[in-house]
């Protein structure tokens, strides 16, 4: 049997309150400095991936506009009047929401005189651009896509 002496007992009690202690302040700190090095590269990261998942849906809305202006212009041999004649003629489901304005009403129409077939009777619509007016990462503006 092992006899209690005052230095073992002093012994365990030292280890078990610097256990018990936590964190200094310099090792808190040293972890907050490392956290906002990682945030400082992740975030702007982050932003340039969402600015190019939103041109990436942009480019493929103007594409689809622009088919289906195309489609009702040779099945009507007439251009569209109005981007809502796509709507209402079935072209498209709904007109889909600009990403970066995030409305779907901002939508600027192309109009010229000339007919894109022989048997298109009326001019109207024959080209669609965004209505937003930021730069995009190309160094040209959304509404001239």
């Amino acid at each position: 049997m092992v006899a209690f002496t005052p230095n073992r007992a002093r012994t365990r009690l030292r280890v078990r309150t610097r256990l018990d202690e936590g964190f200094t302040l310099i090792e808190l700190m040293i972890v907050m400095v490392i956290i906002g090095l990682l945030a400082a590269i992740a975030v702007p990261m982050y932003v340039q991936s969402i600015r190019h998942a939103r041109e990436a849906v942009l480019k493929e809305d103007l594409r689809t506009l622009r088919s289906a202006i195309d489609s009702y212009t040779v099945d009507k041999q007439k251009a569209p009047q109005t981007l809502d004649d796509l709507v209402q003629a079935g072209y498209i489901k709904a007109m889909p929401v600009d990403p970066f304005t995030h409305r779907s009403d901002t939508w600027v129409p192309g109009q010229d005189d000339t007919l894109q077939t022989i048997d298109q009777t009326e001019a109207g619509i024959n080209d669609v651009h965004s209505g937003a007016q930021e730069v995009g990462s190309d160094g040209t503006t959304y509404s001239s896509w």
